[in-house]
């Protein structure tokens, strides 16, 4: 029986059985916490932007039109306002939302409404420009729900309303009430032409809504806050104001008899707190049932065959999926990295316990031990380590990240157990199909790759190309290849680096045969005597330099291109601009004064200049050319040479200019007129022609010498603020008062474009899988050379009873080891850099760097290297080296020669 048998192993090597168990929980913990944490922020995400929305864009508003008053159908008319029926048509509604697309009921609601504002001849209501107010009526369920506080009483309507009520009470919001001077008890009269004669509503409290950015209020935003409207086809100054009146439920049938149109209306609000990123598809669909499919057939059949629908939850939806599939594939990157790491990890633990025990493994099939039998029993003894530790990793998975599909984390986790399980059978399958005593050494200088070997390194090379010309054609929408193709060229790199490492080995071995030293001949000998089957470390940094330098390109290039789009919003570090006339004359000098402030560029801007005799403004900008030349040097938008922009010395020479190209083109190179927006004009030149401007952000513009600009069009209305640590608060104390005074930070631009949790997850994802994959790489390094410790230790006392110093041993380990690392370091950078050469054009950033804000970006944003993710892994790999490498000499000088003699003969 086996079970004896594994007992029996794993007591006999404890330290072995929890280092594997240890390996296996922590990475299936990453492994199925990667997909949990996907989830999780999507599902923020998709919420946010939900919530970001406004509420009459993703509420989806069910409306008909009331049947037509018919004398011998009154009753069946004022029966379908009245909220008995219109509750019942709203539950079969609501049976209509299809999961999983889940209402919230607290926001969802219904009633009757007019649709059209009506207006109410009171000469006590605010008349801005002589126009009397409008009013907007509705009678909407569950007035008192979604109230906080009232000043009066809510309105009542007792018994059943006929549809000749003459009066009828309302409550209004505390916005219009403050807008529109309403107060309790304040009376109001609608003209109708039925024979009852007007309607009088009494207003009886003004209410303070209950989250009023909520759906039941911000649905209908007049119901929460009143407007100020033009009048189509009037003056610019005819304005007037529309509010709402908010009637009880049961008074529904007092809004027939008004002469505007009505509605009947059921909103049913979405429950953001259950969208799912997952369940993406399902959503579409059950928003698009409502607007023309099934459910609006069902609708329709409840509440008339006129009935509607309208939402834009669909097209937050669309948005929300344009985003995530930018974002994606970047993450799937790191992933595919950090996860191809892991397992060259879990195949080398399997492959150090089965050299660990290749004599044991080779006497049993000596003495006729079954290969399946062999294996089988392997198989069980690692699956009763590294089942139960995959289990454990599981859970904590599922603790750590409690959000998220249960599926992919099982198949994540079930992803990693099982090779840790196959790991050491099929490696002992592998090494022990032949019953052998002996085997040949498998030196990297000495074995010559086989044939099939040949045919999988090619297959493997085809693939790589294949990977990258697919993103460099398709971009991000590659899919699968996208994350596959850094992997697939970090391991073609390390098949042709094992390849290529014997050829210098064997060249330098005679010359270094002449040396007068031993440590640097002997160094040699033994990097030559490397196992060959180095590649799977090699291959594990190689990938992991890779993605690290993908990865932080990635990252580096986000954060680049916020800052630039920053940048170009603002201008400077901070812009202070009065757009209602002139800053204070002492604001430069304030400004320049305070703690943080590099420079200050004043510039008037006069953005309604008119050139020549066109009709079209062209934005002006009149700066002092020495202070505004640092400014664009600085920022790195248009820079020129400040001579060229001075004001000429004669009176009547024309102002050069600097223009954008399209002025440029427009105007030519001959002095014209421009006329200014305080009356006066002045003449200009086009000298310099620069695609950007710091002070204006658009692509047409002028750039003037102001101090050839009148009096009045030279005062600043502008500073272009260059330095750090700056406040809003310090900058507006500093400038004073000024009409219209703004103050942009830069720092606050770059926040903007960081809105998204769809952003925040992919980059925290995406430092997490980096971290991880060079956890992983550090940990192949020190089992490749664990690997070797025993032997090592062997050779270093033998050396030591020939002569050979603590000093020169620690020296003899580190040359012996740097071989292999430089490789891998040398081989990682220069692999990152074609990696990320040869993927830049199919790789777009904008997306997960301005998705959310609209930036003025002048092209899309392209990966680019970044030195520092090429340069500081691969010292730290060569660091790593050195150090394991010292202390492994240090370690064995301090055990003893005799002790270790001993150990090596044992073995």
């Amino acid at each position: 029986m086996p079970a004896p048998w594994i007992r029996t192993r794993l007591r006999a090597a404890p330290v072995a059985a929890c280092a594997l168990a240890l390996l296996v929980a922590l990475t299936a913990c990453l492994a199925a916490a990667l997909p949990r944490a996907v989830d999780r922020y999507e599902d923020t995400a998709l919420a946010h932007a939900a919530e970001q929305a406004r509420p009459d864009r993703t509420t989806v508003q069910v409306y008909a039109p009331p049947p037509r008053v018919e004398a011998d159908q009154a009753e069946d008319v004022v029966r379908s306002v009245r909220p008995g029926l219109l509750g019942e048509q709203y539950r079969k509604i609501l049976a209509q939302v299809r999961a999983p697309l889940v209402a919230d009921r607290d926001q969802s609601t219904y009633g009757v409404r007019t649709t059209d504002p009506l207006a109410v001849p009171e000469p006590w209501l605010p008349q801005p420009s002589g126009l009397p107010a409008r009013m907007i009526v509705a009678a909407q369920h569950d007035l008192a729900g979604h109230v906080t506080a009232t000043t009066g009483r809510l309105p009542r309507a007792p018994g059943a309303v006929p549809l000749s009520v003459t009066e009828v009470e309302a409550a209004v919001t505390a916005e219009t009430a403050k807008a529109l001077r309403i107060k309790p008890g304040s009376v109001l009269h609608f003209p109708s032409p039925r024979p009852a004669g007007p309607l009088t509503v009494r207003v009886t409290g003004i209410v303070t809504p209950r989250a009023p950015e909520r759906a039941w209020w911000a649905t209908q935003p007049l119901l929460r806050a009143p407007s100020l409207n033009h009048l189509a086809g009037g003056e610019p100054g005819d304005v007037y104001w529309v509010g709402a009146l908010l009637l009880p439920p049961e008074a529904g049938p007092a809004l027939l008899g008004l002469p505007v149109a009505k509605e009947r209306f059921w909103n049913i609000a979405p429950a953001t707190g259950a969208l799912r990123g997952g369940d993406l598809a399902g959503l579409k669909s059950a928003v698009a049932s409502l607007e023309g499919g099934p459910g609006l057939r069902q609708v329709r059949a409840t509440a008339g065959w006129e009935a509607g629908t309208v939402t834009e939850l669909d097209q937050v939806f669309t948005s929300y999926d344009g985003l995530r599939s930018g974002v994606r594939p970047l993450v799937a990157v790191a992933a595919v990295g950090a996860g191809t790491v892991a397992a060259v990890v879990l195949v080398m633990a399997g492959g150090l316990a089965a050299d660990r025990r290749r004599g044991e493994l080779a006497l049993l099939r000596a003495r006729g031990a079954s290969l399946p039998g062999l294996t089988g029993r392997l198989f069980a003894e690692t699956a009763t380590v590294a089942v139960p530790a995959g289990a454990a990793g599981l859970a904590a998975a599922l603790l750590a990240v409690p959000d998220g599909r249960l599926l992919p984390a099982l198949v994540a986790a079930a992803a990693v157990t099982l090779p840790a399980c196959a790991a050491l059978p099929l490696r002992a399958l592998a090494a022990h199909r032949r019953v052998t005593v002996h085997t040949d050494r498998q030196d990297v200088t000495a074995v010559r790759p086989s044939r099939r070997r040949t045919v999988a390194e090619l297959t493997l090379l085809v693939l790589a190309v294949g990977a990258v010309v697919m993103l460099r054609r398709q971009g991000g929408s590659a899919g699968g290849p996208v994350a596959a193709a850094p992997v697939l060229v970090g391991v073609i790199a390390a098949l042709v680096l094992v390849r290529v490492y014997p050829l210098p080995l064997r060249r330098l071995a005679g010359p270094a045969g002449r040396l007068r030293g031993v440590v640097g001949p002997l160094a040699l000998a033994r990097a030559g005597r490397t196992s060959a089957s180095a590649v799977l470390p090699l291959l594990a940094l190689l990938t992991a330099l890779t993605t690290a330098a993908f990865g932080g390109s990635v990252l580096a290039g986000v954060d680049a291109a916020r800052d630039r789009a920053a940048l170009l919003a603002v201008g400077a570090d901070a812009r202070v601009e009065a757009s209602g006339g002139p800053l204070p004359s002492r604001a430069p000098d304030r400004v320049r004064h305070l703690a943080g402030v590099r420079d200050v560029a004043a510039v008037s801007l006069a953005y309604q200049a008119r050139p020549g005799d066109g009709n079209a403004p062209v934005p002006l900008a009149g700066v002092d050319p020495a202070g505004y030349a640092r400014l664009t040097a600085r920022t790195g938008f248009g820079a020129f040479d400040a001579a060229g922009l001075k004001r000429p010395r004669a009176a009547d020479a024309p102002l050069p200019a600097l223009a954008s190209p399209t002025v440029a083109a427009t105007y030519g190179r001959q002095p014209f007129l421009v006329r200014l927006e305080d009356g006066s004009a002045t003449t200009v030149r086009i000298t310099a022609v620069r695609d950007r401007t710091p002070a204006v952000a658009g692509a047409d513009f002028l750039v003037v010498d102001r101090a050839g600009l009148s009096g009045d069009a030279a005062r600043p209305t502008a500073l272009m603020v260059t330095g750090d640590g700056l406040t809003a608060h310090a900058l507006r104390r500093a400038t004073g008062s000024a009409p219209g005074l703004g103050v942009q930070l830069r720092s606050t631009e770059r926040a903007h474009y960081v809105d998204s949790p769809l952003q925040s997850g992919a980059e925290d994802i995406y430092g997490a899988a980096v971290a991880a994959g060079a956890g992983y790489a550090v940990l192949a390094l020190l089992l490749s050379l664990l690997r070797a410790a025993p032997e090592r230790a062997a050779l270093l006392a033998r050396l030591r009873t020939m002569g050979l110093t603590r000093r020169e041993s620690r020296r003899l380990l580190i040359l012996e080891s740097l071989p292999q690392s430089a490789l891998a370091a040398a081989g990682g950078t220069l692999t990152g850099w074609a990696t990320i050469r040869l993927l830049s054009p199919g790789i777009d950033l904008t997306t997960i760097a301005l998705a959310t804000a609209p930036a003025p970006t002048e092209a899309p944003t392209a990966l680019s290297t970044d030195p520092l993710s090429l340069t500081l892994p691969a010292l730290a790999v060569l660091t790593a080296t050195v150090t394991v490498a010292a202390i492994q000499a240090w370690w064995v000088g301090r055990r003893g020669a005799v002790r270790e003699l001993r150990a090596g003969d044992a073995r």
